[in-house]
């Protein structure tokens, strides 16, 4: 019977974050078993844990943003989440003294480094959940799902018209290993001439060539950052496992998304969970 984890011991750092440009503290500590993922915001006087979970999600705009019972939020959670979901940590307190955690090198490696670091143990029986028949959520061209399945699959599409990335597709099946391989070291992208536009309305100010592929047109401008040649749809798989943390328990099933966005991602588990014929908790 796979058991619920947490961290050993507490490991903080700092760093710059991806959207606010500020810098931000961040320290993750361990938790009570059952207790789940849990933000606080040590910069705000009086406030609460935000719990890290999908009916928390306030904004979907360039990441995804939690907000709490008492209103204070915290951005661009997913790259971190990507990582405890990697590593398989059910419960953990986030603190972060900033209004994001800071981006690191813009991938979930940095962070499984820092849970490396406090290390991690058992914290008794844990739960999972199964999905019992197909759901899915479109916009547009772009749709996600959830179909029942004897692993945990993750599958990506995406097509952007700029030569530098075009069409790619990649498939995974979850192990802790594999995630720290093949996902985890895949650094967030974006586009030179959206940049101007993004950082006057706030978003995007602390990206930069060391920590985000940026594309000029058909050329990457950083191609020494690149780690894969498709880097582009596996952060977008990495991003969906972040997202997908947000269920609370690790989800047995695929995942199939099509130019899927966080808002997309929402959308889906909040569908998962509309109907418990959708999914039921077996143990993990």
């Amino acid at each position: 019977m796979a058991q619920r984890r947490t961290l050993v011991s507490e490991a903080a750092t700092t760093g710059i974050a991806l959207h606010a440009g500020v810098p931000a503290k961040l320290k993750l500590k361990p938790a009570p078993s059952g207790a789940g993922i849990f933000f606080h915001r040590t910069d705000l006087k009086n406030s609460t844990p935000i719990p890290a979970l999908y009916s928390s999600v306030s904004e979907t705009k360039l990441g995804t943003v939690l907000k709490g019972p008492d209103g204070a939020s915290v951005a661009v959670v997913e790259h971190l989440l990507a990582a405890l979901a990697g590593a398989e940590i059910d419960d953990c307190m986030i603190e972060v003294d900033g209004p994001e955690p800071p981006a690191l090198d813009g991938d979930a490696l940095s962070y499984l480094k820092l849970i490396d670091a406090a290390g991690s143990r058992e914290a008794g029986a844990r739960e999972i959940i199964r999905v019992k028949q197909p759901v899915e959520a479109s916009s547009g061209g772009a749709s996600v799902k959830l179909i029942p399945a004897s692993a945990r699959e993750f599958t990506f599409e995406i097509e952007f018209p700029s030569a530098a990335i075009g069409r790619q597709s990649f498939s995974f099946v979850f192990t802790p290993d594999g995630f720290r391989r093949e996902i985890a070291p895949a650094h967030t992208f974006g586009f030179l001439h959206e940049a101007e536009q993004l950082r006057a309305m706030g978003f995007g100010r602390g990206a930069n060539l060391s920590n985000t592929l940026v594309i000029d047109k058909d050329s990457l401008m950083n191609p020494e950052l690149l780690r894969f040649k498709d880097e582009y749809v596996r952060h977008k798989i990495l991003d969906v496992i972040g997202d997908l943390k947000l269920a609370g328990r690790p989800i047995l099933g695929r995942f199939e998304g099509r130019r899927s966005s966080h808002a997309l991602n929402n959308a889906l588990l909040r569908t998962l969970f509309s109907n418990p014929s959708n999914c039921e908790l077996v143990q993990g």
